[in-house]
């Protein structure tokens, strides 16, 4: 008998010990990321990436991996590569602005990065050149 009501109180002490702190599930369960809302401070803020190491960037590896599947065939109205027709209206804008629409992308059909998620801002800023010298 002695047991049977020591075995109650054991079980509950034994839940505060092993119950962790609501402050402890909380910070378990953050969120990796933050979504920042166009037209919000955090909008302003600019964010870049770099590569582990630039030397082995291969533009032309990257190219064919990220970019052809749409710049060969003229995807969704992507520019064709080394058309310089196709080019020219975009080149008018300047670099910055083609720049500016391969990093960020452009709506309705330029994904951002062109899809080479493991690029840095330079490493895209290099695929865009090389699409834009074989144009010329």
């Amino acid at each position: 008998m002695k047991n049977f009501f020591i075995l109650p109180i054991f079980c509950m002490g034994m839940t505060a010990v092993a119950d962790p702190g609501e402050d402890d599930i909380i910070a378990r369960i953050q969120k990796v990321g933050t979504v920042c809302i166009q037209g919000t401070d955090c909008a302003a803020t600019e964010q870049t990436t770099t590569s582990a190491d630039a030397a082995d960037f291969d533009v032309v590896s990257s190219y064919e991996q990220s970019c052809a599947t749409c710049h060969n065939l003229g995807v969704a109205g992507a520019p064709r590569f080394a058309e310089p027709s196709e080019w020219e209206p975009r080149i008018s804008k300047g670099m910055e602005a083609l720049y500016n629409s391969a990093i960020n992308g452009l709506l309705p059909t330029m994904p951002a990065r062109g899809m080479c998620f493991n690029c840095s801002d330079d490493d895209i800023r290099a695929l865009t050149d090389y699409m834009v010298d074989a144009a010329r």
